[in-house]
């Protein structure tokens, strides 16, 4: 049995919550949004996914101290294709962590989490993913024709 794909108003493909997390791990760098001096801030980061636990290292800052806080922040991972005009776009919002020592060291032995930037102390933080939210654009021959 297959289902039909639904969009949304913009005529995006919904993406389902199963394949957000195939996609979230069909790429290495991701955005996180939180909140500085009480505005947004976004920073790149490269991340790996443990089940639905998006994990990466970072180094004492500003991103440190939202996991300390345990702040809910929001993440947004995508891939475009320019030349085809074809992508798609997830957010993933949830709460920060600082892994314990003992969770640190096992996630560093079973997942290839590295930082891209060389840190003296790397703590890994985690984001419990709450919601998820993907959309995709289709090839022209795809997308449908009117409004949803």
């Amino acid at each position: 049995m297959t289902t039909q794909p639904e969009f949304d108003r913009s005529l995006l493909e919904i993406v389902s919550n199963v394949d957000c997390l195939r996609l979230l791990r069909s790429i290495p760098l991701g955005r996180l949004v939180y909140t500085h001096a009480g505005l947004p801030a976004v920073r790149l980061v490269n991340f790996v996914l443990d089940d639905d636990t998006i994990v990466f290292s970072t180094g004492p800052g500003d991103k440190l101290r939202a996991a300390e806080r345990g702040d809910v922040v929001a993440f947004e991972a995508d891939d475009v294709d320019l030349e085809r005009h074809i992508g798609w776009t997830i957010t993933a919002v949830g709460h920060l962590s600082v892994a314990t020592a003992d969770d640190t060291a096992a996630l560093r032995a079973a997942l290839p989490l590295r930082s891209w930037l060389p840190l003296d102390d790397p703590q890994v933080v985690r984001l419990a993913i709450e919601s998820l939210h993907g959309r995709r654009l289709l090839p022209w021959a795809q997308r449908p024709r009117t409004g949803v």
